[in-house]
């Protein structure tokens, strides 16, 4: 399926780049992580969908640091 002759899997892929983008301008580093989580999840299943594994490591990693920060984070603020 297509919009705008684009596929609705690289649309998604897209969007999950943009929403790593936007996740660095956030002023705190609570939202920078869980929108940079949410994003490279995307990432993570577009990678796999697509079939290219180095780009689905590497954002999968990201995914890890992101949780094991945020974890830290609320550790702290508890």
């Amino acid at each position: 399926m297509e919009l705008f002759g684009i596929s609705l899997l690289e649309i998604f892929g897209y969007m999950g780049s943009f929403v790593v983008l936007i996740s660095l301008t956030m002023g705190s580093i609570i939202k920078l992580r869980w929108i940079n989580l949410i994003g490279a999840a995307m990432f993570s299943v577009y990678s796999i969908l697509i079939g290219s594994f180095p780009t689905f490591i590497m954002n999968f990693g990201i995914v890890l640091i992101d949780i094991y920060f945020l974890t830290k984070l609320y550790k702290v603020e508890a």
